[in-house]
């Protein structure tokens, strides 16, 4: 399931913070603050995407994360090289290797990641 793009950036607030009262999570937005009902409806719509639960204090509730980042983040790509890349990898990296003004450090940095990556395979 995917979430829409106000709902994922108060996931980042709450991935960062690991679990967060609503002032928390308020406080954690750039100026021009949302108001406090837009996110309450944020999390009531993620809460019932199983995206977030709470723990009640009293009258507060505290958010945290059930699903993690690199999960979510790990699922939109694959979606976005299956739907937009013919489900090719080799596509995917040859399209952000050349489309994205990469500096020569950074590709040697990515080159030495997949090296390491096949190594790992190798074990």
């Amino acid at each position: 399931m995917k979430l829409a793009p106000s709902e994922e950036q108060l996931m980042n607030y709450l991935w960062k913070m690991e679990k967060a009262f609503m002032k928390d999570l308020l406080e954690a937005y750039p100026e021009p603050k949302p108001a406090a009902t837009t996110v309450a409806t944020l999390l009531k719509r993620m809460t019932d995407k199983k995206f977030v639960a709470f723990r009640t204090f009293g009258n507060s509730r505290e958010y945290y994360p059930l699903v993690q980042k690199s999960s979510y983040f790990g699922k939109q790509v694959k979606g976005m090289i299956k739907n937009f890349f013919d489900n090719s990898p080799s596509q995917f990296a040859s399209f952000f290797t050349s489309e994205t003004d990469l500096s020569q450090e950074e590709l040697e940095d990515l080159k030495q990641l997949i090296d390491r990556q096949i190594e790992n395979k190798k074990q």
